[in-house]
């Protein structure tokens, strides 16, 4: 188990009491009734399937270089640590506030499997199977679309019908930073300070000891700013410190992400990256974000799809993470990320990309590398490199700062996020995919990436596919990889040689491919038609019988890694 889970589970979880099934009884079910004097029994999936979930994560004790930090650095470093254990009690009540009563069910049971089910509850934050569509693994209780963030019973219907009828609650009912309630017969809006107060107050008072601590002024201002963030809700002035951080320590810790509301695509996740930076291979990547404004004029789209109103300041960070917390926890591990996600921030200041140079490169070792000789004949597997691994997340993150953002439609100012809804985060994270490797290609054809190189760019890119793919097509980075194989199938860009049971690429056709695919993509956001790209993603988003045999033949392999990271510096 992760050791900064282990934490949340034991400080934070709620008790749970009720009689429990004896040695190899069904389990108790998280049902819906399930209370703390009640519980149903069940039967969990078998020890055969829970160990099969199990091995698709490889655990891997993250060694940090903490050396070149002061005892100061330290001592904020150990604090934002627990910050991010906040975050994910937060977190794990945000997929669902009955999680901590239904760990301490299973926790108190002495039924077979039990050290088995708990490593798996603490790595999914919760009874549903990340990789496989969140099924449930313990118990039979759907998780809902909207996690815990509206009521489980709430349809999309009920929720625009609310605000057609109180148009004056659609602010509150669509903010990032709201739960939604029922009383009585009303839908109601919470605020997080008010629906979490119970742990933020506690995160701002060690947010507050960070900043007393730091001589770093940067440093100090953004720990001051979010911590009043987390008890009033106003981000903006927080995100744009965040931006301008300077020194050893990169901390994002706030909400953040949208992909656990996976019914409108509104609420924000609670997450913490805590992590140090390396200043040499930073300042080796930073030359990248002068390109930006070239980037979006190279876009293969009429003028009127491209955004000049964003910053173009976007920092570029390359990190050892030293710890995580909340959504940055459970599941598939980040290697890079692009943040804030405040249009407003972006149009300001641009934003940040922060690339975690030790978990991508656990994962290229344990899985992408050989992965290849599954995926591609022998010849083009051979041509995967690390570099272009790392090249393609760093241009992924860019391609966030690309492209259509705050829009007009009807008009109105709105954004593509709030047109698309939860359609946005699976075309976004396409979008940033395909369009990270339109610039790598870009930067081959003006000199800055050795051109000769351009097949080991493409047969890396192209395994990459297949790692996101693996997370399932129905989550965002999985739907959006899927998109990009059935375009670049119909674009003729690869063959399926049958006799090697293996993907042979056809490297003009797939950069013509990425070419139509990032115009294609790009449309389809900018015109913040809901509609379009649904029907898009129903044409594209699915996968043929040979896409889904190479997938089920990497059982040998890892899915994801599972970092362990040390409690303190």
């Amino acid at each position: 188990m992760k050791k900064s889970a282990a934490i949340v589970f034991t400080i934070f979880a709620a008790a749970c009491s009720g009689e429990q099934p004896g040695e190899n009884a069904a389990t108790p079910a998280p049902a819906a009734e399930v209370d703390a004097g009640k519980t149903a029994a069940v039967k969990t999936a078998d020890k055969a399937a829970l160990e099969t979930m199990r091995a698709q994560f490889a655990v891997i004790d993250m060694e940090v270089d903490a050396s070149f930090l002061s005892d100061e650095e330290r001592a904020v470093v150990n604090k934002l640590n627990e910050v991010g254990d906040y975050m994910s009690a937060i977190y794990l009540r945000q997929r669902s506030e009955m999680n901590p009563q239904w760990r301490e069910v299973i926790e108190a049971g002495e039924f077979g499997d039990k050290s088995l089910l708990l490593q798996l509850f603490d790595l999914h934050f919760g009874p549903w199977d990340t990789l496989d569509h969140n099924k449930p693994f313990y118990g039979a209780t759907q998780m809902p679309e909207g996690a815990a963030f509206y009521p489980a019973d709430m349809t999309k219907a009920e929720f625009d019908k609310w605000i057609e009828d109180h148009p004056e609650d659609e602010d509150a009912f669509t903010s990032g930073y709201t739960v939604i309630r029922r009383d009585g017969n009303r839908l109601v809006a919470i605020p997080y300070s008010e629906h979490y107060r119970e742990w933020l107050e506690p995160a701002a008072a060690l947010m507050r000891e960070a900043a007393e601590i730091t001589s770093n002024a940067s440093l100090k201002r953004f720990l001051s700013l979010r911590a009043d963030a987390f008890l009033s809700d106003d981000y903006y002035e927080s995100e744009l410190a965040w931006m301008d951080l300077d020194g050893s320590i990169e901390a994002a810790i706030g909400p953040y992400e949208v992909y656990t509301d996976n019914l409108f695509g509104y609420k924000t996740a609670y997450e913490a990256f805590v992590t140090v930076k390396n200043p040499d291979e930073s300042a080796a990547l930073a030359k990248y974000k002068d390109f930006l404004r070239d980037m979006e004029a190279n876009l293969p789209v009429p003028d009127e799809y491209k955004n000049f109103r964003r910053g173009f300041e976007s920092p570029i960070v390359v990190a050892d993470q030293v710890h995580g917390g909340g959504d940055n926890v459970p599941g598939v591990q980040t290697i890079a990320f692009n943040l804030p996600n405040d249009e407003r921030v972006r149009e300001a200041k641009g934003a940040k990309k922060v690339i975690l140079n030790n978990v991508l490169g656990a994962k290229f070792d344990r899985i992408l590398a050989p992965m290849a000789e599954d995926v591609l004949v022998a010849e083009q597997a051979a041509l995967l490199m690390k570099k272009y691994m790392a090249g393609e997340t760093l241009f992924h993150e860019l391609a966030h700062s690309l492209g259509p953002g705050t829009i007009t439609k009807d008009g109105v100012e709105t954004t593509v996020g709030a047109e698309l809804k939860e359609l946005y985060t699976g075309t976004e994270e396409g979008k940033a995919d395909v369009l990270g490797a339109y610039n790598v290609l870009y930067m081959m054809e003006r000199g800055e990436l050795p051109i000769a190189e351009k097949e080991n760019f493409l047969a890396t890119y192209f395994v990459g596919l297949f790692r996101a793919m693996r997370f399932g097509i129905n989550e965002a980075h999985g739907k959006g990889a899927a998109f990009q194989y059935s375009y670049f199938k119909a674009a003729g860009a690869f063959e399926w040689d049958s006799e090697a049971g293996k993907y042979r690429l056809d490297f003009a056709a797939l950069e013509q491919a990425v070419a139509d695919l990032t115009r294609d993509i790009i449309i389809v956001q900018g015109d913040g038609d809901y509609a379009a790209a649904a029907a898009f993603l129903d044409t594209y988003a699915s996968l043929d019988a040979n896409a889904e045999g190479v997938i089920a033949s990497l059982t040998h392999l890892p899915v994801d890694i599972q970092p362990i990271y040390p409690d303190r510096l």
